[in-house]
């Protein structure tokens, strides 16, 4: 009887199949693969595999055979039912102790969900952030796993072998949490990343419309940039991007249509957001501003209806993108907060230990948000691990000042130019939001306990105590029951 020799079994053979298969045969690693549409496994094997150690297989049973236990079967499908499919096909090939690995872009109350599944069945379940796209899966992604802790001393070595280095050479991967944490961590991450994207496209609309910048230009005010405190792979390839032509000499991105696509983890984000009372307002515009922009023909219609300022700069067009650069990086400052708000928040539903310092080193490098940015949040919490808000550290505090008279010209002028920065907005309204010690919900408490006898909590009176106002002399003593939705 042939012994099984492979460390890892991996089901789907996509672009990002594919490439985290031949990282982990570049590193020593011996991957048994599977595919549902099997004709992709011989096609995986005669071309990008073909001389490596990857062993193909042609059914799940054949797949499980091949590993050493404890089984590593690592699922890298489309999210959702195939997910659970998968699981339910592998439950009664595995053995207890074995590990089912999902590797997708999941919504963690599904992993929280599987993981009890699973582990009610003898076995372990993990599921793993994994971002960095093709090229990170291919040469080291940012891995998040979270799900069983006994199934991290038997994926560790693999893992962190795979995984990004910072510039440190640590690397990006480490186990963050129990059942759904790293799909969670994933998830925030992505709702950063749209924060982040929204952030560079609103400068870009600035320098394009108020400055009149050419892309030539914007070129140069991004390499700059990039070579600076927004150091970044995103600036990096905005960089390239508005250096690119195509065949005919234009700029690819004159001819790209402005209706911009989502996937979805950004909605997530906000969802969850909503649901923990976190008011991560800045990737809500950001989700929201690619729901208006994907309103093409009505956006087309409007313009030749509703009327409106025309952008009309007049003055130092440098000091303009000084002021440009500044307010991103504040805005930038705002976003990561929110996210780390949301970590916390969630942290304290779930019962997750995160460490706050450690998530932002997975974050440093291979993955879509890492940056220079990220090293300075990683010094914040290992300077006060349990630091209740990001604005609060000295380091961001001073940069955020030092970044708030350009940060407040820019969304005033923008306004004036009729140009929107819903992002950049949102963070200033934000910041101010957060640093004002009354806010006008008292009148909030009072409408609400006029129409609906809501109660409201009283100044001088401790907090808990619930109060209600017969405003009209009509309503009685009778009132609402108070609770947070």
């Amino acid at each position: 009887m042939t012994q099984p020799k492979a460390d890892i079994g991996l089901i789907g053979l996509a672009v990002m199949g594919q490439n985290l298969v031949l990282n982990m045969n570049d590193h020593g690693f011996t991957v048994a693969v599977f595919n549902r549409t099997v004709s992709r496994v011989d096609e995986f094997l005669a071309g990008q595999a073909r001389g490596t150690r990857v062993i193909g297989t042609r059914s799940l049973e054949e797949l499980v055979a091949a590993l050493r236990p404890p089984r590593r079967v690592f699922l890298l499908v489309q999210a959702g039912p195939p997910v659970d499919h998968l699981i339910s096909a592998l439950l009664p090939l595995l053995s207890p102790g074995d590990i089912v690995i999902d590797g997708g872009n999941s919504n963690y109350a599904d992993t929280i969900r599987r993981t009890s599944l699973v582990e009610s069945h003898g076995l372990l379940f993990v599921g793993t952030g994994v971002s960095g796209g093709e090229e990170g899966a291919r040469r080291g992604p940012s891995l998040m796993p979270g799900g069983s802790p006994d199934a991290w001393p038997h994926i560790r070595e693999m893992f962190r072998a795979i995984a990004a280095r910072t510039p440190d050479g640590d690397p990006c991967c480490d186990w963050v949490g129990s059942d759904g944490a790293g799909h969670y961590i994933k998830m925030v991450h992505n709702g950063i990343e749209y924060g982040d994207m929204q952030l560079i496209a609103e400068a870009y609309h600035l320098l394009r419309d108020a400055a009149g910048l050419s892309n030539d230009e914007m070129h140069d005010v991004f390499a700059e940039w990039n070579r600076g405190e927004l150091d970044s792979y995103l600036v990096e390839i905005t960089r390239d991007i508005l250096a690119a032509r195509d065949d005919e000499g234009r700029s690819v991105l004159d001819t790209i249509l402005d209706a911009a696509g989502q996937k979805g983890t950004g909605k997530w984000t906000v969802r969850s957001a909503a649901d923990l009372g976190v008011p991560m307002t800045l990737v809500a515009e950001a989700v929201f501003a690619r729901a208006l922009s994907a309103l093409k023909e009505e956006r087309t219609a409007a313009a030749h209806l509703l009327g409106g300022p025309v952008p009309a700069f007049s003055g130092d067009r440098a000091a303009l993108v000084v002021d440009v650069r500044r307010a991103v990086y504040a805005a930038k400052i705002v976003s990561y907060t929110q996210g780390f708000m949301l970590l916390r928040r969630a942290a304290a539903e779930h019962g997750w230990d995160l460490d706050y310092g450690g998530i932002a080193l997975l974050w440093r490098g291979g993955c879509i948000i890492r940056s220079r940015f990220l090293g300075e949040i990683r010094a914040a919490y290992s300077r006060q691990p349990d630091l209740p808000n990001l604005l609060l550290d000295d380091f961001f505090r001073s940069a955020a000042d030092g970044c708030q008279a350009g940060w407040r010209r820019v969304v005033a002028r923008a306004a004036e130019w009729g140009l929107p920065l819903p992002a950049m907005s949102s963070a200033l309204a934000f910041y101010d939001g957060y640093r004002n010690a009354r806010l006008p919900a008292n009148l909030l408490q009072a409408q609400r306990d006029y129409f609906g006898a809501h109660t409201y909590e009283r100044i001088d009176r401790p907090r808990g105590e619930f109060f209600h106002t017969n405003w009209t002399g009509r309503g009685g003593p009778v009132s609402s029951t108070p609770y947070n939705a």
